[in-house]
């Protein structure tokens, strides 16, 4: 009876190996149109948010294709969501709110949240430049622009992606952002 017990529990343990060494999937959806009711043009930033403070855009709450608005006296960077994930959604949630962004490491500008983000289901992400990041044990955002050297981590949460210049990016640092759904 100990034999068929023990090989049960190997069988058990094996399949934990190999689920455990199983490379995670970097790949990042696509981002969905999302009908939207303005015009085609481009935003103006000093046109105000389309959307309520803490409205999702899109259909039942959609996610995917929201963009969010970072901006400081005359400059604003935008992010495009573009996945969907409890971080994202509690991300978003906060919104409207103000902060203010600091260079870090040559790498990324970072800004501190009211409050950490409710993490359960987010999974982690291999960085790119132009991505806007949750990092975990520290409770902030980051806008990377020179990812070089920079892979996988858990504890690095995508949030979106931004089109902006290191010089925008520094428009931004030092002085109160306000950060709000644009549409």
């Amino acid at each position: 009876m100990a034999k068929p017990y023990s090989q049960t529990l190997g069988f058990i343990l094996a399949a934990i190996l190999v689920a455990a060494c199983k490379p995670a999937s970097t790949a990042r959806p696509l981002p969905t149109a999302v009908p939207s009711t303005s015009s085609s043009a481009p935003a103006n930033p000093s046109t105000p948010p389309a959307s309520s403070p803490g409205k999702l855009n899109g259909p039942a709450g959609q996610v995917v294709g929201t963009v969010v608005r970072f901006t400081a006296g005359s400059t604003s960077v935008e992010v495009t969501i573009d996945q969907d994930n409890p971080a994202v959604r509690d991300f978003l949630s906060m919104l409207p709110l103000s902060m203010k962004l600091e260079e870090f490491a040559g790498r990324e500008k970072i800004g501190y949240l009211p409050r950490k983000l409710k993490l359960s289901g987010s999974r982690g992400s291999d960085p790119e430049d132009g991505d806007l990041i949750y990092y975990v044990p520290w409770g902030n955002i980051g806008f990377y622009y020179n990812t070089a050297g920079i892979g996988y981590s858990d504890q690095t949460i995508h949030l979106g992606t931004y089109k902006a210049s290191l010089d925008q990016l520094k428009q931004l640092e030092g002085r109160p952002v306000t950060v709000e759904v644009a549409r």
